[in-house]
């Protein structure tokens, strides 16, 4: 899924650049405006205020929002229509503000005027006078008298792109209903009119019930969200994996004849079946998505299109590349029948003779090679810009810059994106904000980096990146937490610390790989994460050589200096639960992470203080102090013992906060099982087992409960022989 090989940017260059006009006014909105023009003072709303609906319906969802996110700010209440000195009046004024753009994106257009005792936020259409509603919001900025105040002046705004696309992957997770209403609520304020669901086997494609999980969601269900997004003018546009990627399909026995070349992540797109499989799938989630106009079909990875048991043509280049073309236009015509546009991917294997071969009007969602896009603009083919907040990184995302700066984060190469990016230079139609759930990541922490996608796809020119980072802290938690810039980081540091202190050793788990960009078949062993345990042997003819303390002597030192930091993190991040007026539960998914990292530092030092223990024991062994090394030798039992104890009890907090907003992982219902089979092409560490129980998997191969039971064994052997009473295990 992580597209790094594709999305090669120009060496960024970041160059100092002025907050906005309403920054240093001490105002923010996200995304930050296209044109302000602010005058002197501002205006306090205040009880002599009332909203002025005009022709709006009382239950459009803007005036709700209004009224709604007033109420939130613990400001008077505003009531619609009701006699008042002040007035803020709402109206759909089609070319209210001339923007000269395409209709797409015209009626995304605003315009805000406050002054006078007045403001007025007018759309060019319902959902641009929903958007100047949610900038409103964000502009009013409440004191503690219950009034809330918002600038003078002129805010005219529209979208740079017209289609904002923000991605919910649920490969390794289902989130909770309510808890995807609350993504909606929060991607429609920053004005997010697509989500990309990639449904994989969260959904229970009616045709074929074996492939949805236990507790995927229903028809009604996914209908359900689909509205409720609708009514805030965002579409959830269904993602659906194929022809590739699909061991959430394969892996159930019923599909194995379909499987490319006898491996369960690629369909043989030769075969009829596959196809009418395929577009059975595509029409279940249509029918549970009305009102939609647009199908991710997604293409994604799809190495080794034209091998199969059922392919005629021989495999090389250029077959494949028709094949994977044959599988699009086939798609396209089936799709279009259904009156939805199609997104794809297109990228390898497609060559560049082939682009002119694409059906006209679909979308690239990742351009695949810049000499793609003059072939596409004759095709009238347009492009999202893909921007990646999440790959391969493990408990918490590159947010920020590594590597002393010289390596670029997240934020940072997502804003060059929308700038000078490849899909920048073609016809964009809009942007794919990217979080992969390959490394099971909470979406909690992503919204830093949708948020910024959300800011640069719509304006790419303003709102320098340290500025929407400080009001993104703001807008999510409130005005009153503090620091949290610096949390984001040490969470960041502590997980990219958390993944550098294990060994990474060969899998017994041998990987048949499908393939890549280089060669098909290629057989390969997995890397696990684990460590080594100190030596236990008997006494007094105890000699490690070497020591485990000294193997890990860097990792020790390292575990010590984050000990100090993750303190120092959680204190913070307990702080901020207190001060924040919204979004809390992020925070308690923040804390759970800090201390689960924290469990691994304790985890070092408490081997190594083990060892230090089974050291004493030794040199008093050889001094015939023999009840004096047991003594020791039990301490060193009820150290690891003692960290044992606290993996499981570190787990389990883990656990219930991340199921406050999901369902349990790989879940059983009505008596029906998870289907788990190893996806072997990209050795996701979400998939090395079914539940979550992954995220201690490193740990638990170290099989501490057996080295303790060696060193009991070694301790009754011990006492008995030298006359010392037995511990009590």
């Amino acid at each position: 899924m992580f597209k790094a090989l594709i999305l090669l940017l120009p060496a960024l260059v970041i160059f100092a650049q002025q907050p906005t006009e309403l920054a240093l006014r001490g105002y923010s909105v996200i995304p930050s405006p296209r044109s302000v023009r602010l005058s002197p003072g501002d205006l306090v709303v205040d009880r002599s205020w009332s909203v002025d609906r005009g022709t709006i319906a009382a239950n459009d969802i803007a005036v709700r929002t209004l009224l709604a996110g007033v109420h939130q700010l613990h400001a008077p209440s505003l009531a619609p229509g009701a006699p008042a000195a002040n007035v803020i009046r709402l109206a759909i004024k089609p070319g209210a503000v001339a923007t000269g753009a395409e209709p797409l994106i015209d009626r995304q257009a605003y315009q805000l005027k406050m002054n006078n005792g007045m403001v007025a936020v007018t759309g060019n259409a319902p959902e641009g006078l929903f958007y100047g509603v949610q900038t409103l919001l964000q502009l009013m900025k409440p004191d503690t008298a219950g009034r809330v105040s918002v600038p003078a002046g002129v805010i005219e705004d529209w979208p740079r792109l017209a289609l904002r696309f923000l991605h919910w992957d649920a490969k390794h997770h289902q989130d909770r209903m309510k808890t995807l209403k609350r993504y909606l609520d929060w991607s429609a304020r920053l004005k997010i009119n697509m989500i990309g669901f990639e449904l994989e086997d969260k959904f229970e494609y009616p045709s074929h019930p074996v492939i949805g999980a236990p507790g995927a969601f229903t028809a009604a269900q996914l209908q359900e969200l689909v509205d409720y997004g609708l009514e805030r003018y965002i579409q959830v546009v269904p993602v659906v994996q194929s022809p590739a990627h699909m061991a959430y399909v394969l892996k159930h026995p019923e599909f194995a004849d379909l499987r490319a070349d006898g491996n369960n992540y690629q369909s043989d797109v030769c075969n009829p079946k596959t196809l009418d499989l395929i577009f059975s799938m595509y029409g279940d989630v249509i029918k549970a998505t009305r009102g939609v106009k647009y199908f991710f079909v997604s293409t994604d990875e799809v190495y080794f299109a034209a091998i199969g048991n059922t392919c005629r043509a021989p495999y090389n280049p250029v077959n494949r590349s028709l094949a994977w073309v044959d599988f699009v236009r086939r798609a396209h015509e089936f799709l279009s029948g259904q009156g939805r546009t199609m997104l794809v991917w297109a990228e390898f294997p497609l060559r560049v003779e082939h682009v002119k071969l694409l059906p006209e009007g679909i979308i690239d969602g990742v351009v695949g090679e810049a000499s793609f896009l003059p072939i596409e603009k004759q095709r009238h083919i347009r492009q999202l810009q893909y921007v990646s907040m999440q790959g391969a990184e493990l408990l918490f995302p590159n947010i920020f810059s590594l590597e002393g700066g010289r390596r670029p984060g997240n934020l940072e190469t997502a804003r060059a994106a929308f700038q000078s990016g490849r899909a920048m230079g073609g016809n964009p139609i809009g942007a794919f904000g990217a979080a992969w759930d390959d490394s099971g990541l909470h979406n909690e922490t992503f919204w830093l980096g949708w948020s910024t996608v959300a800011q640069y796809a719509w304006n790419p020119d303003t709102a320098p990146l340290d500025q929407h980072v400080a009001e993104f802290f703001s807008l999510y938690y409130g005005p009153h937490v503090r620091g949290m810039a610096d949390v984001y980081r040490s969470l960041q540091k502590q997980a990219r610390g958390w993944e550098q202190t294990w060994d990474y050793i060969p899998s017994k788990t041998v990987l048949t790989r499908y393939g890549g960009y280089f060669g098909k078949g290629l057989s390969t062993h997995r890397s696990d994460m684990t460590l080594a345990t100190p030596l236990i042997n008997d006494l007094p003819d105890w000699f490690p050589d070497p020591f485990w303390s000294e193997r890990y002597h860097a990792w020790l030192a390292e575990a010590r200096r984050m000990t100090a930091e993750n303190r120092r993190l959680q204190e913070e991040i307990q702080t901020n639960i207190q001060l924040a007026d919204r979004n809390r539960y992020n925070l308690e998914v923040l804390l759970v992470l800090a201390r689960f990292i924290n469990h691994h530092w304790q985890l070092l030092l408490s081997l190594e203080q083990a060892e230090n223990t089974l050291r004493e024991a030794q040199s008093l062994a050889g001094e015939d102090k023999h009840a004096e090394a047991v003594s020791r030798l039990k301490a060193a039992y009820d150290i690891v013992d003692r960290i044992g104890k606290q993996r499981v009890a570190t787990f389990n907090d883990l656990k219930s906060v991340f199921e406050k907003s999901r369902f349990p992982k790989g879940q059983s219902v009505d008596g029906r099982k998870f289907v788990h089979i190893y996806d072997d092409v990209k050795d996701h560490w979400a998939d090395r087992r079914a539940d979550l129980s992954f995220m201690t998997a490193p740990e638990e191969s170290l099989a501490l409960d057996r080295w303790n039971a060696e060193l009991a064994n070694v301790i009754r052997i011990y006492a008995g022989t030298n006359g010392v009473d037995v511990p009590t295990f």
